[in-house]
C-alpha cells in the first residue's frame, strides 16, 4: 500500500514539476511586436543622417533607437510592397513565395513565421495593411484593410467579413486616420490577450504610402521653411551618368496631382493640399515646388508614425510587458524621395533598395548600438523563430542574425546580397543584381516575363555599375571604366553563384 501511494506521490510530482516547466517555458518566450509601415524610407527616419535628418519628426524613433539596435545594411529583395511582405513572412525570395509583383497572393497553404509561431504556442494577430489578395493564414486573428486601404476613416475586414483583395464591401468603417486607429487596434487587441501566452503581434501601417497624407494635427509642420534638396534633384532624362533608364519622375506626381484635382469622382485616390499652380514655372522651377510638397506630405505623413510607436511604447511599459517584448520597427522598402528626380520605389539604387530596421529587446540587447552585416528580409522570419526557441524551419532561406545584434557576427555571414525586381516597365525595367560592401552590379533585362501587370514591351537588356565607396548617390555608371573589369568579372561569376544558391529561375 506504502508503495503505490508513493509512486501516486512521484507521478504527481513530476506531473506538477512538467506543469511548471512548460508555464516557465511559456513565460520565457519573448512576446514579440512587429511593426511594418509601408515606404518610410530611411531619408525619412532622420536616425540615418541625411539631409533630411534635422526636419523629420523623430522623437519616438530616436527613444527606439536608443533603446536598440539599428542596422545600417538592411536591404529588400524584391522593392515593391506585397512582395517584400511576402519575403519577410515566409524567409524566401519572390520566385519561391510565388509572389512576384502586386496581385499574386501566398499560395493556399504555403508556410509563413506566423504559422510556425503559432504551431509553438504564440497567439498571432495581424491588424493594418495586408495587401496579399487572399485571406491571411497563420494569424489567430486578423483584422486588415481591403487592398491599399484609405487614410481616412478606414474599412478594415476581419475573417467573417472576409472577401478577397481590395473588397471591403462587408468591412467596418473605423472614423478617424488610419496610423492612429491601427495603432488603437492594436493596443486594444494586446489588452485582452491570454496573459499566460507569448505573442506574435504585427501592426501594419499604410503610412508613409501615397498619397501622403496626414492628420490634422501636422497640417503645420514645414509650412513656413524649405527643405534641403537632394543633389541629384535636377537630373532630367536620363541623368548626364551613364544611367539606362528613365526611371519615375516627380512631374508623374505632378501629373497625378493635376487628375485627382480635376477628375476627383473618378481618379483612384485624392491628395492633401490641392490644388498644386503650376502655371508660369519652367522645368526648374517646377520640378523644385513639385519637390517641396511632395517630400513635406511625406514627412508630415511620417510624423504620424512617430506619434503612434511612442503610443505603442507607452503601453508595453504601461503594462508591465517592454522588457520581455521584442519591438521591431521597419519598412517594406526604401522610397526616392527626389533623389535623381524620382519618386517611388522599385529599383535596386540605395534609397529603393534600403530597409530602415531597428528592434529593441532589453533582455538581451543592449541599446544604442549599430549593425553594419548585410542583412536582407528574407532573414527576419529566421530570427522571429531563433528567439521563439525554433530550429529553423527549413522553407526558410534566409538566416538569423540574433549573433549579429549581439556584436558576435558569424564568420560565414554574407558578404553580398543578391536582388531582383519582376514588375517589368520600359521606364523601370526588371533586372537582378548583386550588391556588396563596396560595389553594385546590375542587369537591367527588361522583359516582363508574363508577371502580373508587367509590360509586354521588352527593353534592351544594359548593365549598370557603381563603386559606392566613391559615388554613394550611385551618379556614375561605371561599367565601361576599365579599371573596374576585373571586379565585375569576379561579380558576375558571384552573381551565378548566388542565382544557383537560391534556386532562381533561369532568365534568357
Amino acid at each position: 500500500m506504502m508503495t503505490r501511494l508513493l509512486c501516486v506521490a512521484v507521478m504527481a510530482l513530476l506531473f506538477s514539476c512538467k506543469e511548471n516547466e512548460q508555464k516557465s517555458e511559456s513565460v520565457e518566450k519573448p512576446n514579440i511586436l512587429f511593426v511594418l509601415s509601408d515606404d518610410h524610407t530611411s531619408q525619412a527616419w532622420g536616425i540615418y543622417g541625411g539631409i533630411l535628418k534635422d526636419y523629420v519628426k523623430q522623437d519616438n524613433l530616436k527613444r527606439l533607437a536608443n533603446e536598440g539596435v539599428v542596422l545600417n545594411n538592411a536591404f529588400c529583395t524584391n522593392s515593391i510592397c506585397s512582395p517584400s511582405r511576402a519575403s519577410i513572412l515566409t524567409g524566401q525570395y519572390s520566385h519561391l513565395n510565388q509572389v512576384y509583383t502586386l496581385s499574386e497572393p501566398l499560395p493556399q497553404g504555403h508556410p509563413n513565421i506566423a504559422k510556425t509561431l503559432q504551431d509553438h504556442g504564440y497567439q498571432t494577430a495581424l491588424i493594418g495593411k495586408w495587401h496579399l489578395v487572399k485571406q491571411p493564414e497563420g494569424f489567430a486573428y486578423f483584422n486588415v484593410l481591403p487592398g491599399q486601404g484609405r487614410y481616412w476613416d478606414p474599412i478594415f475586414k476581419s475573417k467573417d467579413q472576409w472577401k478577397d483583395g481590395s473588397d471591403g464591401s462587408s468591412g467596418t468603417v473605423y472614423k478617424g486616420f488610419s496610423t492612429d486607429i491601427i495603432a488603437d487596434l492594436t493596443i486594444e487587441h494586446l489588452k485582452q490577450r491570454d496573459t499566460t501566452k507569448p505573442f506574435f503581434m504585427m501592426c501594419n501601417f499604410k503610412a508613409t504610402h501615397e498619397p501622403f497624407e496626414y492628420p490634422d494635427r501636422h497640417k503645420n509642420l514645414y509650412r513656413d521653411i524649405d527643405i534641403p534638396e537632394p543633389e541629384s534633384l535636377l537630373d532630367f532624362g536620363f541623368g548626364n551618368g551613364g544611367r539606362t533608364f528613365l526611371g519615375q519622375k516627380l512631374e508623374n506626381l505632378e501629373a497625378r496631382w493635376q487628375e485627382a484635382y480635376l477628375h476627383p469622382d473618378t481618379f483612384w485616390t485624392g491628395y492633401p493640399g490641392l490644388p498644386f499652380e503650376r502655371e508660369g514655372l519652367d522645368s526648374t522651377a517646377l520640378r523644385k515646388k513639385i519637390y517641396q510638397k511632395f517630400v513635406k506630405d511625406f514627412m508630415r505623413c511620417g510624423a504620424a508614425i512617430d506619434d503612434n510607436i511612442g503610443k505603442l511604447l507607452d503601453y508595453l511599459q504601461t503594462a508591465g510587458i517592454a522588457d520581455n517584448t521584442i519591438v521591431i520597427y521597419t519598412a517594406d522598402q526604401g522610397y526616392f524621395l527626389g533623389e535623381h528626380g524620382f519618386f517611388d520605389k522599385r529599383l535596386i539604387y540605395e534609397e529603393s533598395l534600403r530597409m530602415p530596421f531597428v528592434i529593441r529587446y532589453p533582455k538581451e540587447l543592449k541599446g544604442g548600438k549599430r549593425i553594419d552585416d548585410i542583412i536582407l528580409n528574407i532573414d527576419f522570419a529566421a530570427l522571429l523563430a531563433d528567439y521563439a526557441g525554433i530550429e529553423k524551419p527549413e522553407y526558410i532561406q534566409g538566416e538569423s542574425f540574433r549573433d549579429n545584434l549581439m556584436g558576435q557576427t558569424p564568420d560565414h555571414w554574407r558578404q553580398s546580397m543578391y536582388y531582383q525586381y519582376w514588375l517589368h516597365h520600359p521606364d523601370r525595367p526588371a533586372h537582378y543584381g548583386i550588391r556588396n560592401h563596396r560595389y553594385k552590379l546590375a542587369y537591367f533585362y527588361g522583359k516582363g516575363l508574363h508577371k502580373h501587370g508587367a509590360s509586354n514591351e521588352d527593353t534592351p537588356p544594359t548593365w549598370e555599375f557603381y563603386d559606392l565607396e566613391k559615388d554613394p548617390k550611385e551618379l556614375h555608371n561605371a561599367v565601361n571604366d576599365t579599371v573596374y573589369s576585373t571586379i565585375i568579372h569576379h561579380m558576375k561569376a558571384e552573381l551565378r553563384t548566388l542565382q544557383q544558391q537560391y534556386q532562381v529561375p533561369h532568365i534568357e
